[in-house]
């Protein structure tokens, strides 16, 4: 209880923070910087070697790749049934087909389920929505808007990525049976320990909402498939046709209902597919999401 304690405290000093004009404007994109450059290789480094890989693992990743998917099926079919337009149905596709699977999601992870839950969330994570997010996303938003994106920039995006690269180091260590331990294991600790507050902070320096934002029924479209519909699926999916339960059921659920991804919003963005509605799925949904992931999470018990 204590760490969602945390979560919620600074969630909301990120929030707060935003009005104090002494601090600079770009704040949060140095945190997620030392995010994505120091904590998650620590992360990686600190879990994964030690991760009993077995057949079962293979699902939840499969849930992130499920997700995108059927955001691509609906939305698609959806924006072309009800005539919603490239720039629309591309935004929903990417922002609703991608879970905020590590800023926000390992925060929660851990505060609900422990380091053990911490592990499958970064196989979910890094083989999951990282490789969507920096390939099919980006295919994705060149096939719904103008700019083209060449497939050497996008394997080479992926591959100078740090938390991929040391991705595959863990893995490699995991299948040598090597893990990191003495004062190396103290040190990458020190560095996860900073995971909550850093990224809470960074989300909610980032959460901006309008006064007219609830009004939008795309909005609504998109957090009712992201925050609702694709962990049901997943639940009914994995539980009752492939007979999963324990902790990798409802690390899975709990992975595929985290509110939408602040780097698939940026995709959106940067190809000019409605920023205004990008930005208010991960503003509204974030807070949104901290209510629905508690309802699931009631449910999974």
């Amino acid at each position: 209880m204590f760490n969602i304690v945390l979560i919620v405290i600074f969630l909301c000093l990120g929030i707060v923070s935003q009005r104090f004009r002494f601090l600079p404007d770009n704040l949060a994109h140095h945190l997620n910087r030392y995010l994505i450059y120091i904590v998650l290789p620590a992360l990686a480094l600190m879990y994964l070697p030690k991760i009993e890989l077995v057949p079962e693992l293979a699902l939840p990743i499969a849930s992130a790749w499920i997700s995108f998917g059927l955001s691509w099926l609906v939305f698609g079919f959806l924006g072309k049934k009800l005539n919603w337009g490239n720039s629309i149905t591309g935004c929903l596709v990417i922002t609703s087909g991608l879970a905020n699977t590590s800023f926000v999601g390992f925060p929660i992870v851990q505060a609900l389920y422990g380091d053990e839950g911490v592990k499958i969330a970064l196989l979910i994570d890094q083989a999951g929505s990282f490789i969507i997010v920096s390939s099919v996303a980006v295919i994705v938003a060149s096939i719904y808007s103008v700019e083209k994106k060449r497939k050497r920039d996008i394997t080479k995006k992926i591959l100078t990525f740090p938390p991929f690269l040391f991705f595959i180091i863990a893995i490699g260590m995991n299948i040598g049976e090597y893990a990191i331990s003495g004062h190396l294991d103290t040190f990458l600790k020190i560095i996860a320990a900073t995971l909550t507050p850093v990224a809470l902070t960074a989300v909610g320096l980032q959460i901006k909402i309008s006064p007219g934002a609830f009004k939008s029924k795309f909005l609504w479209f998109g957090l009712g498939y992201k925050l609702l519909f694709i962990p049901f699926t997943i639940l009914i999916l994995f539980k009752y046709l492939f007979k999963l339960d324990g902790l990798i059921l409802q690390i899975s659920v709990i992975e595929a209902a985290m509110a939408p991804m602040i780097t698939g919003s940026i995709i959106a963005i940067t190809h000019n597919l409605e920023p205004k509605l990008a930005s208010l799925l991960v503003g509204v949904g974030i807070p949104l999401s901290f209510f629905t992931i508690g309802v699931w999470y009631f449910i999974l018990m």
